[in-house]
């Protein structure tokens, strides 16, 4: 009995040390990792402290987003900003959240020469902020184009019927919460919101006619819906050249702007936090210590916003 509790003694204390151990590892790493970061952020802002080209990522579903709208904003004040690039890969999003980027845009355009670069998508939407630049580049195999808006809304009433299920509404007019998913949609709602889809859709067909300088008519042919690959859109006349950064940058050089110039990526630090509190941070010590996504970014790449786009949408869903 006398071996058996010594034993578990030192088991104990061999289990101790390991945790204590563990824990010292863990701590170790997690202060690499922010030393790494401190060299990589103070890296990043001493590429900003020279002249160069910034690049900004306009990625997934375009909504409203006031950090990037602040982020340009702050590229046309610096002085060190020479040219921009936009790199453009979305299947696009809210008509509001496309234009309010676009109006952002063309106030930097106005300042500094702005490109776009289109990876895999630039559709509906996020073509509308290609547009805004003053030259588009996209890969051969890019997809450009679906010119339009739409809203979208389920009709269930099917189901509840099925369920056994009816919905009351006292409204002050007939089309007041009009179209809604739990009653047939009238012809009267119909038509309304018709109306407001092609008020846009107008709106939307101007901006490209004037920003890509072809006529109503000929946006009128191309505003269908319709995608195109780059060598498509290249040959209507959606995008300016084939390519990629290295084409983008070409076209910054005739502008005045020095091709030896680094481009730097002006990224979303969510500088209210600093450093510290920045997501990519956030996300690596949330992993370091076992959490599977303390930022909850992992929603945004399984498509949440998609789910939650209010409001007249332009988008395109592969």
């Amino acid at each position: 009995m006398a071996l058996r509790a010594d034993d578990l003694i030192d088991r104990r204390r061999l289990r101790r040390k390991l945790t204590f151990w563990r824990a010292l590892a863990t701590l170790i790493v997690a202060l690499c990792l922010v030393a790494f970061g401190f060299w990589f952020y103070e890296g990043e802002s001493g590429a900003k402290s020279v002249d160069h080209i910034a690049k900004v990522k306009i990625e997934g579903t375009i909504t409203q987003d006031d950090e990037l709208l602040r982020r340009l904003e702050a590229i046309r004040k610096s002085p060190r900003v020479k040219g921009v690039i936009l790199a453009i890969n979305s299947p696009g999003g809210t008509t509001t959240g496309g234009e309010t980027t676009f109006e952002e845009i063309r106030k930097l355009a106005a300042e500094k020469p702005v490109a776009a670069e289109v990876g895999t998508l630039a559709a509906s939407a996020a073509y509308m902020i290609a547009s805004a630049t003053d030259h588009i580049v996209a890969h051969k195999s890019s997809i450009v184009g679906s010119i339009g808006v739409l809203i979208e809304y389920p009709d269930i009433t099917g189901l509840m019927d099925k369920l056994g299920i009816k919905l009351e509404a006292i409204k002050s007019s007939p089309l007041k919460a009009e179209p809604s998913p739990f009653t047939p949609t009238s012809d009267a709602a119909r038509e309304m919101v018709r109306k407001l889809i092609m008020d846009s859709y107008d709106w939307f067909v101007s901006l490209v006619a004037e920003r890509r300088h072809m006529s109503r008519e000929q946006v009128l042919e191309l505003a269908d819906g319709s995608i195109f690959t780059g060598r498509q859109a290249l040959a209507n006349k959606l995008i300016d050249a084939v390519g990629g950064e290295d084409e983008a940058v070409a076209w910054l050089a005739t502008k005045g702007v020095d091709p030896k110039i680094k481009v730097v990526e002006w990224k979303d630090t969510e500088s209210g936090g600093g450093f510290l509190f920045s997501k990519a941070v956030v996300k690596t010590l949330g992993r370091v210590f076992g959490l599977s996504d303390p930022t909850g970014d992992i929603l945004r790449e399984l498509g949440r916003d998609r789910l939650f786009l209010d409001g007249l949408v332009s988008v395109w869903h592969p």
